[in-house]
């Protein structure tokens, strides 16, 4: 299988910031997999130093080595050594586990809990659709201009298997064209808390063309300057996946 499209202009030190609090190497472990995992850090791609990556992470290098080892175990990072050695993403990122089917269906039996979801879906809504307003409400140079259409268009061509990442990825790198550094990482955990839903689901592919339609439809708002559009465009998305999801765990 052919690699994705590489797809640069996101800024993976906007969710390797300092770690704080008590649980530091647990910390640790979440930012490099948020990294990972929401695609800020494409398969194949090398990382940045150990060195570096302790310094950006406000840990020590036992703790990061740790963290790095834990999640080599676990098939998401590789180390190599010699001259163009380091800490790579694995080539095949692993599948969150979900549990199996019940004869007979396609969706997993999961219960979660309708406050979860509530919750989950509306912290979405207002972030996301607050972001594609301030990202179309800005005068973007032309190479944020690429990235973004770049990133649209990796999505759309992305297999099955990488559809999720490059699809938070697109999120992603509309929260960052909002222009606020402190809005990527509030996306960066609330995507994941999604991801974990729509993994209690079946994926279903008529829902994703129109999700890809609706990505084109935010992007070319954004792109000219439309905010009220891309705000709209994107309610209308989050609420398509919201439907889904409740309709399927509820």
């Amino acid at each position: 299988m052919a690699d994705p499209p590489a797809v640069g202009g996101l800024d993976s030190s906007l969710l390797l910031r300092p770690v704080s609090g008590g649980n530091v190497f647990e910390e640790t472990v979440q930012r490099l997999l948020q990294t990972v995992r929401l695609g800020l850090a494409a398969p194949g791609e090398r990382l940045p130093s150990e060195r570096d990556l302790a310094a950006q992470l406000n840990v020590s290098r036992d703790t990061l080595r740790d963290a790095i080892a834990s999640l080599s175990e676990a098939g998401y990072l590789v180390s190599r050594r010699g001259r163009y050695g380091g800490t790579f993403v694995n080539a095949v990122i692993p599948t969150p586990y979900t549990p199996p089917n019940p004869p007979g269906l396609h969706g997993t039996a999961r219960t979660i809990n309708a406050v979860e979801i509530d919750d989950v879906l509306t912290l979405r809504e207002i972030l996301e659709v607050g972001a594609a307003r301030a990202a179309a409400s800005r005068v973007l140079p032309a190479v944020q201009r690429e990235l973004l259409w770049a990133s649209l268009g990796a999505a759309r061509e992305a297999s099955a298997e990488d559809y999720r990442r490059l699809d938070a990825r697109l999120h992603l790198y509309i929260g960052e064209l909002a222009g606020s550094a402190s809005l990527v990482p509030l996306l960066a955990d609330v995507r994941m808390r999604v991801n974990e839903l729509l993994d209690a689901i079946p994926s279903l592919g008529p829902n994703i063309a129109h999700s890809d339609a609706q990505h084109e439809q935010i992007v070319l708002a954004i792109l000219s300057g439309r905010a009220d559009a891309a705000a709209q465009a994107m309610g209308e998305h989050v609420a398509g996946t919201s439907l889904l999801l409740r309709g399927f765990l509820e």
